[in-house]
């Protein structure tokens, strides 16, 4: 792995980590999904590095960064990044999310239309879709979600790697060592992120009819565990006309860790459509 340097920004009253690849190159923004943290890119970071000037931010209560207990909803993770974008003066760099950093470039986007030049989006939560389960089942599988995630802090490094490349095989190695790491890292108080009532502290078609700036939707196959359906990626863009949608498949939810090489391609022919203007 590159040794790229590190640092930390005080951002709405929280000390927020990032690493960077440096360079006076186009700037992207890497936003990790939950329980991940911002090296959970380093493969990505790695194959934008010669191109890009890649950040990668550990959100609040991931990786180095510092964990309160509440602000967790995509409107606080949002400001966080806005604040990380001013603080290292970014201008206009392209983000790309997954999973919870996908809802929050969304909401960043449509929160701030004029800093974002571009988003990218790894299968994000469909809460645009305006159905919350709040159900007793809903809250059966996101209590065995804070189970499984706690029980991940009293494995070992080597014994999480260990399962998770039995678990997913096609997985690269560069893939485990952050993943492992990631896990054992973050707080307990984001779990509170696992709330479907998180979702509805936005307006989503308000705040996504907002979004001015180009966007790319990556979605995967559902029966794989992806979470955007056809039905989902097609209302979004119908609130995001400009949106593009890449499919691909024999990927579940982690999509660029199961499908590297094929996300790359679709990432990397996206890219270059703003970033000849990034210095303008």
């Amino acid at each position: 792995m590159a040794s790229w340097p590190a640092g930390d920004i005080e951002v709405n009253g929280l000390r927020l980590h990032y690493t960077r690849t440096g360079g006076a190159r186009p700037p992207v923004v890497l936003a990790h999904g939950v329980t991940d943290d911002g090296l959970c890119w380093t493969p990505v970071a790695e194959a934008l590095a010669p191109e890009y000037d890649v950040i990668m931010v550990d959100a609040r209560g991931h990786g180095r960064s510092d964990a309160p207990e509440q602000g967790y909803e995509p409107a606080e993770q949002a400001a966080d990044l806005a604040g990380v974008i001013a603080a290292l003066g970014l201008h206009r760099p392209a983000v790309l999310g997954h999973s919870m950093g996908a809802a929050t470039a969304l909401a960043l986007a449509g929160a701030y239309p004029d800093v974002p030049r571009a988003i990218l989006l790894e299968d994000p939560p469909a809460w645009w879709m305006g159905t919350w389960d709040t159900s007793p089942a809903s809250e059966e599988r996101q209590a065995q979600m804070r189970t499984w995630l706690s029980e991940l802090k009293r494995k070992t490094r080597e014994e999480l790697i260990a399962e998770q490349r039995a678990a997913m095989p096609n997985w690269s190695e560069a893939e485990l060592g952050p993943w492992a790491d990631a896990k054992l890292r973050f707080s307990p108080s984001v779990l509170s992120a696992f709330n479907p009532n998180a979702a509805a502290t936005i307006d989503w078609p308000a705040t996504l009819r907002r979004i001015t700036c180009p966007a790319l939707l990556i979605t995967a196959d559902p029966t794989q565990g992806a979470i955007v359906t056809e039905e989902s990626a097609a209302a979004l863009q119908a609130l995001v006309p400009q949106l593009r949608i890449a499919h691909i498949p024999g990927a579940g939810h982690n999509i660029r860790r199961e499908q590297f090489d094929r996300y790359m391609e679709i990432v990397c022919a996206f890219l270059p459509q703003w970033a000849a203007t990034a210095s303008s």
